[in-house]
């Protein structure tokens, strides 16, 4: 399960969607998660979904790369589908205790299943597709007007650099807490709920301490760089321009948003 969490995760590469300008790619996330929260119908979803699937192949990335990361997922997904299946309004297909299953619940469920899929799917081509470095270069050139009223823009941009960097770094350090246990006879795979809870607490201790280890290490290095906190007088190496497959890719996902928008009104065989 740990190797599964692809969050924070970076694959170089040369595709069009790792050359745009990572403040343009930071507003299509925001703007594809705002269109798939307007796609209603069945229509708008399929239309979501073929425009998921393309975008996927233009980063080069294999899908199944992207669904690997869905897999922690699964049991949040489970239980929403369960929630929307036996607690929406509608006339009953069929009805048992205080339980009962509606077509409209059953439609719910799949259209809530496929919203997170394509969500995670938009947030994973993120971070895959631009090194957490650039991402928040990016996400501190964006926000830098905010500056201008006292809001700690860089601060955040590098408390975010630092949680990206350092994902995959505790994720690999837990694999081998809990290598070391099982070595030493631990079991995390049998039993029941509040036994697997407590046989989490050998991994949890020395997680958090080398967490803090790593932390206290980290600090001294920015220190010895001479690391202020402070984004007066920095300077920048890279400096970013938008091109014309940034303006391109911007006005695609209006567009997009615009037919989802339609695809509202329009239904086919009543869907």
């Amino acid at each position: 399960m740990i190797k599964d969490i692809t969050l924070g995760q970076f694959f170089p590469g040369n595709s069009v969607i790792h050359k745009l300008d990572p403040r343009v790619k930071i507003i299509l996330a925001a703007l594809y998660i705002a269109f798939l929260f307007v796609v209603q119908t069945a229509v708008g979803y399929a239309f979501a979904i073929a425009a998921t699937l393309v975008f996927v192949s233009l980063t080069k990335i294999p899908l199944k790369m992207y669904l690997r990361g869905l897999k922690p997922l699964l049991f949040i997904l489970i239980f929403t589908a369960l929630l929307n299946v036996f607690y929406s309004t509608g006339e009953p297909l069929v009805e048992f205790w205080i339980f009962k299953i509606t077509a409209d619940g059953i439609k719910n469920a799949i259209f809530m299943i496929l919203r997170i899929f394509m969500l995670v799917i938009a947030t994973s081509m993120l971070t895959y597709t631009t090194s957490p470095i650039v991402l928040t270069n990016g996400l501190e050139r964006l926000l830098s007007p905010l500056s201008k009223i006292k809001v700690p823009v860089h601060e955040f941009s590098m408390m975010m650099t630092i949680a990206l960097r350092f994902i995959p770094t505790l994720l690999e350090e837990t694999d081998k807490i809990m290598n070391a246990q099982k070595a030493r006879g631990a079991d995390f795979e049998t039993g029941g709920l509040i036994k697997r809870a407590k046989a989490l607490a050998p991994i949890l201790i020395p997680l958090f301490i080398s967490a803090f280890r790593r932390a206290d290490e980290l600090a001294t290095a920015m220190e010895c760089r001479c690391y202020t906190g402070s984004s007066e007088g920095r300077t920048h190496l890279v400096s970013y321009s938008m091109s014309g497959r940034d303006v391109i890719a911007l006005i695609v996902v209006i567009c997009m948003i615009a037919i989802a928008v339609l695809l509202n009104y329009v239904r086919f065989f009543g869907f």
